[in-house]
């Protein structure tokens, strides 16, 4: 009688294994670390501006308060504003980009995902660039709007490095606007048509679209904040010839679409979660969609609201009163 012998089980190839630890993190480019990553990042900037709010309060607890001089409370009521705007909210919602949206909408990935590590390096290198400036001889200290010709006529390099962190900062902020652009419009899974996307998905494609036309505007403020910092070109000098109202034009012209920059991501998340816990379709898909379009389109017609006491003049002051 012979005896037949069972091979054993053999794995010819070796499944390959996920790396792990610190390298793994800072060469990631799964769209899922990378949102981590930027939440992370925005909470402990989070805590950097809830520790600067917190020394403001404490100066103006009482009169004559001795905590801060004048000077150093002028760069940290800049570095909060710029902190809370810049480096919080506006990662904090690209966190929840990252993370979701391609599974929201059955990618496997962002468009480009390399590109995506990028814009993260971007903002961190910019916030980091942005509080470096408290070693190297002083903070911002123009606001966080930095009116002229404030930003141009104060001595040292303060508000160079205002133009130079918000540059790398909006430079992040713009690739990524359009990486979740293609994603979204690319990606999507076979029969997801755009009036089947989740709410919050189309709010991440109108927000991206902002950034994508608005930040453009502001970095060209910056650049010319900067060559009239360093190589004297006078855009906003009104001695010489420069009009200080063109920066607030084209701050504003970026500051009020970044309002809603930073709101339709909440309103997305909102018109996400109360139809999974009330148990309830969403009622009006379509006239949310279309009113969160609305909204960005009308956004970029309201800009000079911010400015009814530069001088516009009456025809200019009532035309945006009523929009």
């Amino acid at each position: 009688m012979s005896v037949v012998t069972v091979p054993t089980r053999q794995t010819p190839f070796r499944r390959p294994s996920a790396e792990h630890g610190l390298v793994s993190w800072l060469t990631t480019v799964d769209h899922k670390r990378i949102g981590i990553l930027y939440g992370i990042t925005a909470f402990a900037f989070f805590v950097i501006g809830g520790v600067e709010a917190l020394l403001m309060r404490v100066q103006l607890a009482r009169p004559d308060g001795r905590v801060l001089d004048a000077e150093i409370y002028n760069q940290i009521f800049t570095m909060h504003g710029l902190t809370m705007i810049f480096l919080v909210v506006m990662p904090l919602s690209a966190a929840f980009f990252n993370y979701l949206v391609p599974l929201m909408i059955g990618a496997r990935d962002v468009a480009f995902p390399r590109l995506n590590a990028f814009s993260y390096w971007a903002f961190l290198f910019g916030g980091l660039f942005l509080y470096s400036s408290f070693f190297l001889g002083g903070a911002p200290n123009c606001g966080w709007f930095c009116y002229e010709p404030l930003g141009v006529v104060e001595v040292g390099n303060n508000n160079s490095f205002y133009a130079l962190g918000l540059q790398i900062a909006g430079i992040g902020s713009l690739v990524a606007s359009v990486n979740f652009i293609t994603t979204i419009i690319n990606l999507r899974a076979p029969g997801m048509s755009l009036m089947r996307m989740p709410v919050f998905v189309w709010m991440t494609l109108v927000v991206s679209f902002l950034l994508l036309f608005a930040l453009p505007v502001l970095a060209i403020g910056l650049f010319q904040l900067t060559f009239d910092r360093l190589f004297a070109t006078h855009f906003f000098d009104m001695a010489a010839g420069g009009d200080p109202v063109l920066w607030q034009h084209m701050f504003w012209l970026f500051g009020h679409p970044e309002v809603y920059v930073l709101i339709l991501p909440a309103m997305g998340i909102v018109s996400e979660v109360l139809p999974v816990f009330s148990r309830k379709p969403l009622f009006g898909y379509p006239a949310i969609v279309f009113a969160g379009v609305a909204i960005a389109f009308i956004g970029f017609g309201v800009w000079a609201h911010h400015m009814f006491a530069v001088g516009l003049g009456p025809v200019a002051n009532s035309a945006f009163a009523i929009s």
